[in-house]
């Protein structure tokens, strides 16, 4: 699929993005990353790795593209694509529930129920939390406004955790951008901060998995 193999070699794909489009790179950064946070349908985006790629390739002299409008367009996309979300689920949330497209449920229930036990364990600071953890950052929001969250108190939390991810994901990319072992190795970065994002989402399933056994021993005991 298309999707994945942007996914899998962003670095490439942002690389041509940057050589043939030049400021219009701007946009379509943030393009993708409202969407990803903005669009409840649109959970799959590379989010971490395209902040990694970005400030990697800012720090680079040779790339056409520069940290602070790179960042800044992507901070304002994530905190208007959360508070986007979020009315989303605040006004019409139950009823997208129910929407789908050939035959499919365009939200599926298995990763608001995700979401919700997020919210269970840490309250409003999900809203920081999901940032970093993909599927829970597009989904968090939308529940944020299902839930009929105070707006106050989300916009407070949505700008903290847009600045956190934002700069924190992209500025550890851009000091890491000159390091020859990291450009050379690109492709095998990649995986990995998929796999560190999805990291509290396979621990919570493992958990998930080992209390429901135990509970199912317990019973037949």
């Amino acid at each position: 699929m298309e999707i994945i193999d942007f996914i899998l070699h962003i670095d490439k794909h942002l690389l041509e993005f940057i050589n043939n489009y030049h400021n219009w790179i701007y946009l379509l950064l943030f393009a993708i990353i409202f969407v990803e946070t903005g669009l409840v349908v649109m959970p799959l985006l590379p989010g971490d790795s395209l902040l990694f790629a970005v400030g990697m390739f800012s720090a680079q002299d040779a790339v056409a593209i520069n940290v602070v409008p790179a960042l800044g367009v992507m901070l304002v996309a994530a905190i208007l694509g959360d508070f986007c979300n979020y009315t989303i689920g605040k006004y019409i949330g139950m009823r997208l529930l129910d929407w789908k497209l050939f035959g499919r449920q365009l939200v599926k229930p298995v990763y608001l129920e995700k979401t919700h036990a997020f919210y269970e364990k840490y309250g409003s600071l999900t809203i920081v939390i999901a940032r970093f953890v993909p599927f829970a950052r597009t989904f968090a929001p939308f529940v944020a406004g299902i839930g009929r969250m105070n707006r106050a108190v989300f916009v407070m939390w949505n700008v903290l955790g847009g600045v956190l991810w934002v700069l924190g994901v992209g500025l550890v990319g851009y000091f890491l951008g000159n390091v020859a072992w990291v450009q050379n190795n690109f492709e095998k970065i990649i995986p990995l901060i998929i796999l560190v994002s999805l990291l509290p989402v396979i621990i919570g399933a493992g958990r998930e998995w080992m209390a429901k056994r135990a509970a199912t021993r317990a019973a037949q005991q």
